[in-house]
């Protein structure tokens, strides 16, 4: 039940649950539905699936369509999670769990729930949803099932055969004339499968689906409508150019967008502050919230440990040329969470830059927090600029004398130098400074923006790989970091580090594969690794 308003508490961007419009700054989440006809699935009595990331708003649409829909006094609607049923794989316990979360949340809505007589559990949630469509009519029921997806093997089985049981004969007063089901993925990655990997039943238990729908990001509009919410209540303003930068860290995530205008409004500036928000704000924000690991940015970083992500991150990470398809199962389960995009013209990236740095800190904490501190590095000059030279030719010596060792102990070992490095550089720049990074597949290259100290550094990583020669990488990555160069600052110091990887470097001495040479041409140092 909620809280009555309280007229002089202002309200807030939200991070933690779903969004009420009383309380929090929100736009209307069904304004984002992507494949979606919400005016079918009631009048022609139509089943559907929606599925998005965590975080983008799902529950928050889900509950305030209910709400909706049951102010408009033509029908009844409830929202139900299954989230109680998280790893019960016994099909009776999970009915059961079913039946008792229908029944308090019916009972949150002050919606009547039946008593039932039904003794089998195969049979329960039929009999329920059968009853209940009896009781409410001459009103039709529309349930909206959430958090689906954790349902596994003959628990998720036995849920939806009992659903389409009844499909057959839905309509008013016999069962709910329109069912939705929501998850983070589509439906048809849950379908339990044999121990051979093949589908129990190749047309599934649950053919009777009219949509599987999905829920967009924020638009850069969107992002300027939530912030004047708060303008028009308070008189706050942002600039544009902070607005352009949670756009461009966030690419419309909505929880990333939320979490930087709350940081920056409420812990960077203070809630009575009317004072104008900007960049500035906005950036510090940004490194608070990844510093703290918040459970939702934490809990993607525990999804790397799943070998399926795991092929998929490491690749982008390294800009490998190994082949990713849309359709791929590893690369629709990291699309489907959130982690990866796919455009045309760039191919397969981490979703926006927070992830990609919560990622990549993720991945390479151990070698970050292993790494000798900075205090006992010579890589500082007199005036406080950074010594880049000293400090990669400090690089040099760690990865001669520990990377074999550590190497060893990699989980993520084709990304093992990229990821040394950038824990290398994070512990300088840490407090000082920060590092911009670019991957994606198929790129053959990794690139890094230091900036500390006002100034600029560009670093470039690159592999020799068994198919390639020394000569031919180092003259590509001298022709890709001199485009990434002019594209970010034609005057930063400039340094290519190439990585030799090939079976046979292994029989190499250190003394052949460290080097330190400078390009005149194009005034870049590369170094040999």
């Amino acid at each position: 039940m909620l809280l009555k308003k309280d007229m002089n508490r202002r309200r807030f961007f939200n991070t933690t649950g779903p969004c009420n419009p009383e309380y929090h700054y929100m736009l209307p989440p069904k304004d984002r539905l992507v494949g979606s006809q919400l005016h079918r699935y009631i009048k022609d009595m139509l089943y559907w699936v929606l599925h998005a990331p965590r975080q983008t708003g799902k529950t928050t649409f889900l509950q305030s369509w209910a709400r909706e829909i049951n102010a408009g006094g033509d029908a009844v609607a409830c929202y139900v999670s299954v989230e109680d049923c998280q790893c019960i794989t016994d099909r009776d316990k999970a009915m059961l769990t079913i039946y008792r979360d229908i029944c308090d949340f019916a009972g949150f809505s002050n919606l009547h729930i039946p008593s039932i007589t039904e003794k089998k559990p195969e049979g329960l949630l039929r009999s329920t949803l059968a009853k209940w469509s009896e009781i409410v009519a001459p009103k039709p029921l529309i349930v909206l099932f959430d958090e689906v997806d954790v349902l596994v093997d003959e628990a998720m089985v036995a849920f939806l055969r009992q659903l389409r049981g009844g499909f057959a004969g839905r309509g008013i007063g016999m069962f709910p004339v329109s069912i939705a089901l929501v998850g983070m993925r589509d439906l048809k990655d849950y379908i339990i499968r044999a121990k051979d990997r093949q589908p129990v039943n190749p047309g599934s238990p649950f053919n009777i689906k009219e949509d599987s729908a999905m829920l967009s990001n924020f638009t850069k509009d969107d992002a300027v409508k939530l912030f004047a919410q708060r303008t028009e209540e308070t008189g706050q303003q942002i600039t544009q150019d902070a607005l352009d930068y949670v756009y461009e860290q966030s690419k419309g995530q909505p929880w990333i967008v939320n979490s930087l205008f709350k940081r920056a409004t409420l812990r960077i500036l203070d809630d009575e502050s009317t004072e104008t928000v900007t960049r500035e704000h906005v950036r510090q924000a940004r490194e608070q919230m990844i510093e703290a690991r918040e459970t939702h940015l934490d809990s993607l970083g525990a999804r790397l440990c799943d070998p399926r992500v795991k092929s998929v991150i490491q690749t982008i990470i390294t800009g490998s040329s190994n082949p990713l398809g849309r359709t791929d199962p590893e690369v629709e389960l990291t699309t489907d969470l959130g982690l990866v995009n796919w455009s045309a013209g760039i191919g397969f990236t981490i979703a926006n830059p927070v992830y990609e740095e919560i990622l990549t800190r993720y991945i390479s904490s151990k070698y970050h927090d292993s790494v000798p501190p900075p205090s006992s590095w010579q890589w500082q000059k007199p005036d406080g600029e950074l010594d880049m030279d000293l400090l990669l030719q400090g690089f040099q010596k760690f990865w001669r004398r520990h990377s074999e060792i550590w190497e060893e102990k990699a989980d993520y070992t084709e990304a093992f130098p990229h990821l040394l490095l950038m824990a290398f550089l994070q512990r300088v720049t840490n407090g000082g400074g920060h590092i911009d990074r670019e991957y994606a597949a198929g790129r053959g290259r990794m690139d890094m923006a230091v900036e500390y100290a006002g100034k600029c550094y560009i670093i470039e990583v690159k592999i020799i790989y068994s198919y390639d020669t020394p000569a031919a990488v180092r003259e590509e990555g001298l022709e890709q970091i001199r485009q990434y160069r002019d594209r970010i600052d034609a005057s930063a110091p400039t340094y290519l580090v190439i990585f030799d990887r090939r079976p046979k470097a292994k029989k190499l001495s250190w003394d052949e594969k460290i080097s330190w040479t400078v390009d005149e041409t194009d005034n870049v140092t590369v170094l040999g690794c």
